[in-house]
This record gives structure tokens, sequence and C-alpha cells, in this order.
């Protein structure tokens, strides 16, 4: 499976993005889905993980409550609409797969196989 992140960009803080993760070459139906980011020179953190049918979601303590993960399916896509942007959340963000088994998430990124190339975020002050 092929993934291709989308709505990165520049907002000042207080505001809002919406990022995309489109799939193609298979489905990812059956696929828990996470988002992580990485600053350049730092290792890759978890930021939101969703569980292949979207009833379970699971987000990093520094999101909750400003982040939602949401999935569409049909439409092969996972979102990510963050809001309420901070500085400290510029970042580029990527999304990830895992197939079902095991455990539905986890907040360490090698246990993803699939990766998007990610989009990258610029939150001014």
């Amino acid at each position: 499976v092929q993934l291709v992140e989308s709505g990165g960009g520049q907002v000042q803080a207080g505001g809002s993005l919406r990022l995309s993760c489109e799939a193609s070459g298979d489905t990812i139906s059956t696929t828990n889905m996470a988002w992580f980011r990485q600053v350049p020179g730092k290792a890759r953190d978890f930021v939101a993980a969703i569980r292949w049918h979207g009833r379970d979601v699971f987000y990093s303590d520094f999101v909750k409550g400003r982040f939602t993960i949401s999935r569409d399916n049909a439409k092969n896509t996972v979102y990510l609409q963050m809001n309420n942007l901070r500085p400290e959340d510029t970042a580029i963000y990527s999304c990830a797969g895992r197939p079902r088994g095991g455990d539905w998430y986890y907040e360490l990124a090698h246990e993803y196989p699939a990766w998007g190339q990610g989009t990258l975020v610029t939150v001014s002050s």
C-alpha cells in the first residue's frame, strides 16, 4: 500500500489544519493507522492512532483535546484535524499503517511497516 499525505502548510498559533492520508494500491479498511510527527534531528513522535474500524482512537498527551483522528474507509483515507495549533506542533507529519494482529496501536514508529512521505506543518507565533 502507498500512503500520501496532504494538507500541511503554515498557520499562526491558534489556527487549524486538516491533514489527509490517502492510500492507494490496496485497501486500508483492515489496517490500523496512526500519525507520527518528526522535527529534523529528532526521533519520530507518536501523535494519534485509529483502529481499522474507526471506533477506537488513542492520542498522545500533547495533542489530546486539540487533535482528532478519523478515517473514511470508503475513501481509503485517514484524517488528522488539528485545532489550537502551537509553535511546538511544527514538524513533518506522517501517516503509518499496520495490519491487524497484535495490539491495535503502538507508539513506536518501527512497529508500522507502511509510511507516507510526510507533510510539513509550520506554526508561527
